[in-house]
């Protein structure tokens, strides 16, 4: 099923919003963290919200991620305070851990420690 309009106006609208929450309003939820709001994916029915968010400066993400959804019920209190006067209703929040830019690094990794010799272009100029 797609994604309509509004769905994605509205994840829009919450992500930027709880990237705001997450830096300025957060830091008892958060602490010292570095949290980047990837990105959020809103059901048909505007009631759940999915954000995915990606970690700095944190050992353990899966206890972060823990803790986040733990205390949603604050972060969605922040987040009706800043929407509601656009929103009829304020979504549930779910947290995930994105692990796309983690990943990106790992490959980006991988791709530096091989050692691949530059071809030989006389071999090129033979055939």
């Amino acid at each position: 099923m797609s994604v309509s309009q509004r769905q994605l106006k509205f994840a829009r609208l919450i992500q930027e919003e709880l990237s705001q929450i997450f830096q300025r309003e957060g830091k008892n939820v958060i602490g010292n963290a570095f949290v980047t709001v990837t990105r959020v994916e809103v059901s048909p029915d505007l009631k759940v919200a999915k954000a995915y968010l990606s970690l700095l400066a944190i050992k353990d993400k899966n206890e972060f991620i823990e803790n986040v959804n733990e205390r949603k019920s604050e972060l969605r209190k922040h987040l009706g305070n800043r929407i509601a006067k656009q929103v009829r209703a304020i979504p549930e929040l779910i947290f995930y851990l994105d692990e796309g830019a983690e990943y990106a690094g790992r490959i980006d990794n991988i791709l530096k420690d091989l050692d691949i010799p530059p071809e030989d272009d006389q071999e090129e100029d033979e055939d």
